[in-house]
């Protein structure tokens, strides 16, 4: 924290002033968890809020499936497919709302895509088959592209030194909802039940509660929330504080950084495993060790719940690391935390008893949200200009690899559902493996050293052009250079490079 600058909470800054300390972006170099302030903090409760809205939709079906698979003839396959094309609907989204956030700000992409998926959440009730089950899931699971909006607006808000906490909390407050949906829909059936409608008849007026939950999300974002410290992008684009970039240069500069295709791959198998899990585990414990459909809801309930402490936990490490160890030590916490995630996943799939089975799948379940907390803790250091896709890429990245480990190992009866479990664990270790492949030029990376005579402003500035630097287009990219030396970890000053000022 000490190595970056930062205006007082009460001084003013230009013409503005902040109820957090800010740095020369005026993004917060604080994060104070129970604040409301604006613009920092109230974006951030309205982030995880709406997402955790768009979490408890699009999970809203798997704790009541034994009734729905029953009231619509479901079989084995057909929950399944049902269950791909809930995350599969959003890995186009992601990288949509990627680009969406670069270009019109998350304040208004958050609150479109939550305003514009609501109806499929309502009309999950009418479902009346196989067909209309998998496409209300399908286009219900858009909304989890709010994630994409949710990081990317903490990462404009917040600070480096504490950016990796900010998207660990909201990111993991807003997973909750998987949890919390687990409680939410059969306590909302049980409760229908009892003012007298039958069963079949429940579980669908149940789905009005998700349904006008994420309605009154879109509106707050929309009414409350602001993009950036200085304002909205509209505003600011007409000021011409804000150059408006241009898509193409922002979509090349995103695919044409490797880092980002690893950080995809990795988080694939790390969130993707945690959305495969939210499809299969309720169904798993009532199924294999013949719980209650309530008891089965809790224990499935604490996978997700769990993210109340461990994704802001792995965030939180990803930054403690980091101000000693840098951008190395953030590599290096994300690798051994995502591949003890991959260890416990395979020893879930081993056990054969419901107390040690819940006490492994809490213990696997910390550790896969830590790394999804520390996958966000690198992703902001990819790239300034693009960061947009470049967090839609990995967000996109989870939901990729959620469709394949389901496909793979929970379609239909090739594997048990135990057996998928425990292989699911072995791709995670695998796949965990190529994060060591990453190198930031003036960093190094896990096992390399910093490039010599590389810095930051080297990095972030080679994405602009000598013609849009003559326009001061790459200014921002400036300031987050500057803001960002600290990832050199603990042996690299604060000394400005010679171009700092340019």
């Amino acid at each position: 924290m000490e190595n970056v600058p930062a205006f007082s909470a009460t001084e003013e800054s230009g013409r503005k002033k902040f109820a957090l300390p800010v740095d020369s972006e005026h993004k917060a170099t604080e994060f104070r968890l129970f604040s409301v302030a604006a613009p920092h903090m109230r974006a951030f409760h309205l982030s995880w809020i709406s997402f955790f809205a768009c979490f408890v939709s699009t999970f809203a079906a798997p704790p009541l499936l034994p009734i729905i698979r029953d009231d619509l003839d479901l079989t084995a396959t057909e929950i399944g497919n049902a269950g791909i094309a809930a995350v599969s609907g959003a890995v186009f989204a992601r990288v949509a709302m990627g680009s969406a956030c670069d270009l019109f700000g998350p304040r208004l992409a958050s609150a479109a895509l939550t305003l514009l998926t609501a109806p499929a959440v309502y009309c999950s009730s009418i479902a009346s088959g196989p067909s209309t089950f998998l496409l209300v899931r399908f286009f219900t699971g858009f909304s989890l592209a709010t994630f994409v909006s949710t990081q990317f607006w903490m990462s404009s808000l917040f600070s480096a030194p504490v950016v990796g906490t900010a998207n660990g909390v909201a990111g993991g407050w807003g997973n909750l909802g998987g949890g919390a949906t687990q409680l939410i829909m059969p306590i909302g059936f049980e409760l229908i039940l009892k003012m007298g409608s039958d069963k079949f008849t429940a579980w669908r007026i149940a789905f009005f509660i998700p349904g006008l939950f994420q309605m009154l999300c879109a509106y707050g974002i929309f009414f409350l929330g602001q993009d950036l410290p200085d304002g909205n992008y509209a505003q600011l684009h007409k000021s011409g504080d804000k150059h408006k970039d241009k898509f193409s240069k922002v979509l090349y500069h995103a695919v044409t950084n490797y880092r980002g295709w690893i950080l995809a791959l990795t988080y694939g198998y790390c969130f993707g495993v945690e959305l495969a899990i939210d499809n299969i585990i309720a169904q798993y414990f009532y199924d294999r060790f013949n719980v209650s459909l309530h008891t089965a809801g809790i224990i499935a309930a604490s996978f997700g719940l769990a993210n109340f402490f461990s994704r802001p936990g792995g965030g939180m490490l990803s930054d403690i690391v980091a101000r000693r160890y840098g951008m190395r030590g953030r590599l290096w916490a994300l690798w051994s935390v995502q591949t003890l995630g991959g260890i416990f996943c395979i020893i879930l799939g081993k056990v054969g008893t419901l107390g040690v089975s819940v006490a492994v799948m809490l213990i696997f379940s910390v550790f896969v949200q830590a790394a999804c907390g520390l996958t966000f803790g690198v992703v902001p250091f990819v790239s300034r200009r693009s960061l947009g896709i470049i967090s839609g890429m990995t967000g996109a990245g989870g939901n990729v690899g959620a469709v394949i480990t389901q496909v793979i190992f929970f379609r239909g009866s090739r594997y048990t559902t135990e057996k998928g479990i425990m292989l699911m664990g072995v791709m995670i270790i695998a796949c965990t493996s190529v994060i060591t492949l990453i190198h930031f030029p003036q960093w190094g990376g896990m096992f390399t050293k910093p490039s010599k005579g590389k810095t930051e402003e080297d990095y972030y500035l080679s994405e602009w052009s000598e013609a849009e630097k003559e326009k001061g287009y790459h200014k921002a990219s400036l300031k987050f250079s500057e803001n960002s030396r600290h990832e050199g970890g603990k042996r690299v000053g604060i000394t400005e490079s010679p171009d700092t000022h340019k």
